[in-house]
């Protein structure tokens, strides 16, 4: 085979390989984020390689990158996972969202245009719309991309992705489902931030910003909860 093609084809397996690593990152982390997977949920590297029709290898290497997003813990001897987060560092992650987001109001209320609230305004009437409805799935990943296209929009990509993970973890933490009527406050609270945005009144949309979240820790964070065990049942709407 030809140097070039021999590249080209090297090049090709590791672009199939990366691939499919990130589908099951991206697998791993919605079900996360969506609670199926529960913290301490096992994660079977021969049962997920079989889920995706992949090698173990690319599986091992999805683990490894959800383990440095502190989403995964891989033990010795044990196998890897779902992250538990101890009450201690619970309450440090929604500190730390806590002054991120401060600053994400002060910086979108300074930079956001015409569009951006546009943009934001479309998210909320998707938010309205699903929490309506009895759609855990939809509700918790649109929640938290409310945070998240802020700072898209304002295209500081840095804290989109660092807010990304800190909701990722955050989604650990929530140890139970939420309610249909605390997602529906949770959502109403986002349309109180935005019209204190929309004014330009950064001083009340921080209070507010503040206080969602401090309700969101104080509401969610030591309740039980339940999700599946199944490994397939749980990623079997990522799979291919």
């Amino acid at each position: 085979m030809p140097a070039g093609k021999a590249l080209s084809a090297v090049a090709a397996a590791k672009s199939t390989t990366g691939d499919s690593t990130q589908t099951i990152v991206a697998a791993i982390t919605g079900a996360i984020i969506e609670h199926r997977l529960a913290p301490g949920a096992k994660l079977t590297e021969q049962k997920i390689a079989a889920i995706y029709g992949v090698s173990r290898t690319i599986v091992r290497q999805a683990l490894f990158q959800l383990a440095r997003d502190h989403l995964v813990t891989l033990e010795p001897a044990r196998g890897a996972f779902v992250a538990q987060p101890s009450v201690e560092e619970a309450q440090q992650v929604f500190a730390v969202r806590r002054m991120l987001e401060q600053h994400l109001i002060e910086a979108f209320c300074d930079k956001a245009t015409a569009s951006d609230f546009r943009a934001m305004r479309a998210h909320l009437k998707q938010e309205q719309a699903v929490v309506g409805r009895v759609d855990v799935t939809g509700r918790t990943r649109l929640l938290g991309d409310f945070h998240v296209l802020m700072a898209e929009r304002i295209g500081n990509h840095v804290l989109a992705q660092i807010l990304s993970e800190l909701i990722s973890r955050c989604a650990l933490i929530t140890l139970m489902y939420q309610s249909s009527r605390a997602a529906q406050h949770s959502s109403d609270e986002h349309v109180d931030i935005l019209k204190a945005l929309e004014a330009r009144d950064a001083p009340k949309a921080k209070a507010l910003m503040e206080a969602h979240l401090l309700a969101t820790e104080s509401s969610l964070l030591y309740h039980p909860r339940t999700s599946s065990a199944d490994l397939a049942q749980a990623l079997g709407s990522y799979a291919a």
